[in-house]
């Protein structure tokens, strides 16, 4: 049987195994940072990162629709009108993104 101490240190590294594990679905990249500089770009999948060591930030990459609100302006001829926009934007570099 296990004592206290070693039962203790079999729970710190499945806890830090399990703090490591990341999952990125298909449509996310993984910007991942060393010691606070960017490292490297990761892709779907499962991503394993050391605690305290790296960070990851996750980026998505799908199509984002941003509704901009609509507002009353003057035009030179003094008639109001009424704007209203849309904006779509795709992040293409993850890493570009971030930083």
């Amino acid at each position: 049987m296990f004592e206290f101490g070693g039962m203790t240190v079999v729970l710190l590294i499945v806890a830090l195994l399990v703090a490591s594990l990341r999952i990125l679905r298909e449509y996310e990249r993984g910007v991942v940072f060393m010691l606070g500089r960017f490292w490297k770009v990761k892709g779907p999948g499962l991503v394993i990162i050391i605690p305290g060591i790296q960070q990851m930030v996750r980026v998505d990459l799908r199509t984002v629709v941003f509704d901009v609100p609509s507002q009353d302006v003057i035009s030179r001829d003094n008639v109001s009108v009424k704007v209203n926009a849309v904006v779509y934007f795709r992040v293409i570099d993850p890493g570009k993104s971030i930083l």
